[in-house]
C-alpha cells in the first residue's frame, strides 16, 4: 500500500555545509547504484530502491508538490528515510546531527548522542500530543549515513526506538536501501526526489481511465495525504 504523507516543517533538511573531511568507506548499505549490493526485494522508487518484507505498509511523503521520502510502518514502529545531495569529497552528517540536536532541544526535548551500527546517531526525546491532548516525551533514533555524493537520513521512531529487537527489522531496511543519485547538478543538502512506483502509477491510470469511461462527470482519482 502506497500513500503519500506531508512532512512536517520540522523535518526540512538543514541548511548548506561547507566541504569538510572526506565521507568514509563504507562496508554496508546503504548502497549507491554503481556498487555491488545483494540482491533483494526492493520497491524502485526511482532516487530510492526501498527492501520492503511481510507486513510493510510504504508510505510516500511530500515536500510541496514533490515525493522526498519514505515511511515504512510494521508492527508498532515506523522508519523514515529521505536521500540528500551531498559534496563530492565531503560527508555532512557530523553538521547535520548538530542541527537535529539544536532542532530537538528548542523543541522543548532531550537528546544525547550514542554508538549504534550505522555510527554516531542521536537518541532523542521529542514532545508528542497524545489522542488525549496530553503531550509526552517520544522515543526516536536519528541516524545519518555519508554516501558517495549523497547522505542518507533515517528516523527510527514506536516501539522499535527503545527495543532492540523490533529495531532490527527496520535496522536491515536501512542497510538494504540502493540511493540512485544521479549525475545532474545538485546544491548539497538538496533532497533527491522520488517517484511513484512503476505498478502505482499504472493502476492509477488505469483507475482514471475507467472513471473517464464509465463516470465522465465525476472527479478522478486522489492521492490520500497523511499530515
Amino acid at each position: 500500500m502506497f500513500r503519500r504523507r506531508r512532512r512536517a516543517e520540522e523535518e526540512t533538511a538543514p541548511v548548506v555545509a561547507e566541504e569538510g573531511p572526506s565521507a568514509p568507506t563504507r562496508t554496508t548499505g546503504p548502497w549507491d547504484v554503481q556498487e555491488s549490493y545483494p540482491e533483494a526485494e526492493r520497491v524502485d522508487l526511482g532516487g530510492l530502491h526501498l527492501p520492503i518484507g511481510p507486513g510493510f505498509e510504504v508510505q510516500l511523503s511530500l515536500a510541496g508538490e514533490h515525493i522526498d521520502g519514505a515511511v515504512v510502518l510494521v508492527d508498532e514502529s515506523a522508519l523514515q528515510v529521505h536521500a540528500f545531495a551531498a559534496p563530492k569529497r565531503s560527508g555532512i552528517w557530523d553538521e547535520v546531527r548538530a542541527e537535529l540536536a539544536r532542532e530537538v532541544t528548542a523543541a522543548g526535548g532531550t537528546v544525547q548522542e550514542q554508538e549504534g551500527p550505522f555510527g554516531v546517531e542521536l537518541a532523542a526525546k521529542v514532545p508528542s500530543q497524545g489522542q488525549s491532548g496530553s503531550a509526552g516525551p517520544q522515543p526516536v533514533r536519528y541516524i545519518g549515513i555519508d554516501g558517495p555524493r549523497w547522505f542518507l537520513r533515517a528516523v527510527i521512531s514506536g516501539r522499535a526506538a527503545i527495543d532492540a529487537a523490533a529495531a532490527e527489522t527496520l535496522e536491515s531496511v536501512v542497510r538494504g536501501v540502493v540511493v540512485v543519485r544521479g549525475d545532474e547538478p545538485m546544491a548539497p543538502k538538496e533532497p533527491i526526489q522520488l517517484r511513484l512506483p512503476a505498478e502505482a502509477r499504472q493502476a492509477m491510470e488505469q483507475q482514471a481511465a475507467q472513471q473517464e469511461e464509465f463516470k465522465p462527470f465525476e472527479r478522478g482519482p486522489e492521492i490520500t495525504e497523511t499530515r
